[in-house]
């Protein structure tokens, strides 16, 4: 028996939605708290390809 075999016999099959539908954003105190964090870093990209996080000058 394998692994993914003994995990279903446990947990059952896995559950998939429709990948069609769009995935839906709540919102909460949590999201926004971090998109205020974030919002006070530009990434920057050098010339190998390599993206890094600048803090913003004003922040």
């Amino acid at each position: 028996m394998k692994v993914t075999d003994r995990l279903r016999f446990w947990f059952g099959p896995a559950t998939r939605g429709d990948i069609d539908t769009p995935v839906v954003h709540k919102h909460d105190d949590f999201e926004q708290a971090s998109e205020e964090d974030l919002g006070h870093f530009v990434v920057e990209t050098d010339d190998q390809g390599h993206h890094y996080g600048i803090r913003k000058e004003d922040a």
